[in-house]
């Protein structure tokens, strides 16, 4: 083992890798609509005993009422993350109403019309008002059914006694926040490489209602009276059925330097787009989106990844990113398990610390403009043919078939698995390895294959699929007993949150018109 471990990190240039650098720091944002019996989105408001979707930090919406996001804080071991993911499930299903479940697909649920869809409120605030708006824009933007897809967001960085010995190793000239910042960026640009990896072994929403597409041209195959599939497809939520722009497919994005990325991000906030402008900023009176611009913040980008650095009251995400660099990364890239009462599980985060652990320490080139659209193409290829026999991929302009290079790239995360295994005295990384593995083998092992199977097999629409799923998961959750301890931390931080809003609300100074254009204008 010490033989092989020495290996490992000559794979990395590396002569040490302590114990304690182990100890990686994770959290995890999950998203869920809330659904009602009939299995039709909520139209019901925030509940009042989650507490303010503004201010809880363990409980929020994204884009409208019914999308809850459920945020766990930094953990240091697995057990503990998927422990308070759990624990936050568990308060949540016991404090919506009685006859409300939790949509377990990423793809939604059977959807009314696009304007039925509740939009998310934050208060009387300038900055509720502000986020509010946004959600408004999205919808004026892209319609409200692209924006209730779910998903899980996956935040990971590294502990900050490594970082004072790799600058070393690297012998890196500079403050230890730009060297973090430059190996962040140096993960970015090989996760971009190898996302296309990710969707394939992950990937869960091969699949839609029929009623999510009605209206919108696409290429979906019937599979039966209510569902529309592609027969090898993984991840359609990352797909042009999803978290796609029109507008965004020709902005090239650089990962290269943090002041490249913050530059071309803050130019298209500044840029007019004319489509948008048709939309216009008011109509009878109401704000329609907070600019008329390419983008209206940049959390409208569409990415499969993000650097990320908490924001100070009143900051911009862009201008902390600036002020100090990069703090976390956070992955985008990850469809709700459905076959996970959580949405994800221990086997998938052994696999997402090996593989983001390797995306850090191995060789990372600068990219350019063609890599950058034939990463884009890989990812689509994948979302959409992930599981077809002998699909090929492109690197650098060459031809590879997705088994070839998947095993390829698996023999290589071995090297920080193993890493991983040794300091924490376990053998679960390498053995997400192997479970992985199998996948490329066997496609039907895929979360994408499973569904199907399991759906062809049991004669299930999506719709049948997906409530089956949701209300076994929802049970579950809500019998389960909640430690008092954590149900009166969580009932203190809900009330507190009330509180907090209300002190947000009286502190304003200025009124929202003000507010909206120095916003715009800072």
């Amino acid at each position: 083992m010490a033989n092989q471990f020495n290996e490992c990190l000559k794979r990395y240039q590396l002569t040490v890798f302590k114990e304690e650098w182990g100890a990686l720091q994770r959290g995890i944002e999950k998203e869920s609509l809330r659904v009602k019996p009939d299995g039709l989105i909520s139209l019901s408001p925030h509940p009042k005993a989650l507490g303010s979707a503004l201010t809880n930090p363990y409980i929020t919406t994204d884009f409208s009422e019914a999308l809850l996001e459920l945020i766990t804080p930094v953990s240091r071991t697995i057990d503990s993350c998927l422990q308070e993911l759990e624990n936050i499930h568990r308060y949540t299903v016991q404090n919506i109403e009685n006859d409300e479940i939790l949509w377990v697909t990423s793809m939604p649920c059977p959807l009314r019309n696009d304007t039925e869809i509740p939009i998310a409120q934050y208060g009387k605030s300038n900055i509720g008002k502000l986020k509010t708006l946004y959600r408004q824009g999205l919808h004026q933007r892209y319609g409200s059914l692209m924006q209730a897809i779910a998903g899980i967001h996956y935040n990971f960085s590294i502990p900050d006694s490594f970082w004072e010995s790799y600058k070393t190793h690297r012998k890196f000239e500079g403050s230890i926040q730009n060297f973090k910042t430059e190996k962040y960026l140096h993960l970015i640009r090989n996760f971009h490489r190898f996302s296309w990896l990710l969707a394939y072994l992950f990937g869960s929403s091969p699949t839609a209602c029929k009623c999510f597409v009605e209206g919108r041209e696409h290429d979906l195959t019937e599979l039966d009276k209510s569902t529309l599939y592609k027969p090898y497809a993984t991840c359609l939520r990352m797909g042009s059925l999803g978290y796609k722009s029109e507008a965004q497919e020709s902005l090239f994005v650089c990962y290269n330097d943090l002041e490249t990325y913050v530059e071309c991000l803050g130019e298209a906030i500044k840029t007019p787009f004319p489509e948008y402008a048709k939309i216009g900023h008011t109509k009878d009176g109401k704000h329609q989106q907070i600019n008329t611009n390419l983008l209206q913040l940049e959390n409208e980008f569409y990415s499969t990844i993000r650097p990320k650095r908490n924001v100070e009251n009143g900051e911009k995400p862009l201008e902390a990113l600036t002020n100090r660099g990069i703090e976390y990364i956070e992955v985008r890239a990850l469809d709700l398990d459905p076959y996970s009462p959580l949405g994800i599980n221990r086997e998938q985060i052994h696999f997402l610390d090996s593989f983001l652990l390797h995306c850090l320490l191995a060789e990372s080139p600068d990219c350019n403009k063609d890599e950058f659209f034939e990463v884009a193409n890989n990812l689509t290829l994948v979302v959409n043919r992930g599981r077809e026999p002998n699909l090929l991929l492109s690197s650098e302009g060459k031809q590879r078939s997705l088994k070839d290079w998947s095993m390829e790239l698996m023999r290589d995360i071995e090297h920080s698995a193993c890493i991983l295994d040794n300091v924490n005295q376990s053998n679960e990384y390498s053995i997400s390895i192997v479970k992985q593995e199998e996948k490329v083998n066997n496609p039907a092992l895929t979360p994408s294959g499973r569904m199907l199977d399991q759906m062809k097999s049991e004669n299930l629409t999506f719709f049948e699929f997906s409530m089956e799923h949701s209300k076994r998961h929802s049970r579950t959750l809500r019998e389960a007993k909640i430690d008092e301890a954590f149900l009166e931390h969580m009932q203190s931080i809900s009330n507190k949150s009330l509180l907090d809003q209300q002190d947000i609300e009286n502190s304003d100074s200025i009124d929202f018109e003000t507010f909206l254009e120095q916003w715009n204008n800072f």
